[in-house]
């Protein structure tokens, strides 16, 4: 199992938010959970640049820091949903605010990237609005 190497500095809020954001696809995962897409193949097909097992890890990860909640329903073959959680919800302001920065410096920071994306890069996180 995965020890970590530099403790965790809980004093400050944004260690905290970052530490439980830390992830490539865990912003886009709780926006496209807060549109309605609930099973992990739909979320998958949303951020296309996501293999199904990091989808996976990093849902496991949300649901271990209570921003998810899980749904197993006894089928065949099984099915699961996830659901925003109370603490996932209070994210959506700042979720919805992080996307309207963006928008408001598009130009600027399409500029910036551009110059230092590299060909692996997989497009953006959230749709355009």
């Amino acid at each position: 199992m995965y020890k970590r190497k530099i403790s965790l500095d809980l004093a400050c809020g944004v260690h905290l938010t970052r530490e439980v954001l830390a992830g490539k696809w865990k912003v886009g995962l709780l926006y496209y959970i807060a549109q309605g897409a609930r099973r992990p193949g739909e979320l998958q097909k949303k951020l296309p640049g996501a293999t199904r097992r990091v989808v996976h890890l990093q849902l496991n990860e949300l649901e271990a820091h209570e921003l998810i909640s899980k749904t197993v329903f006894a089928e065949t073959p099984p099915r699961t949903e996830y659901h925003l959680a109370p603490l996932g919800e209070s994210l959506l302001p700042v979720i919805t605010h992080l996307g309207q920065w963006g928008e408001a410096h598009r130009a600027q920071l399409e500029r910036v990237l551009a110059t230092a994306s590299s060909p692996a890069d997989s497009g953006p996180l959230l749709p355009a609005r």
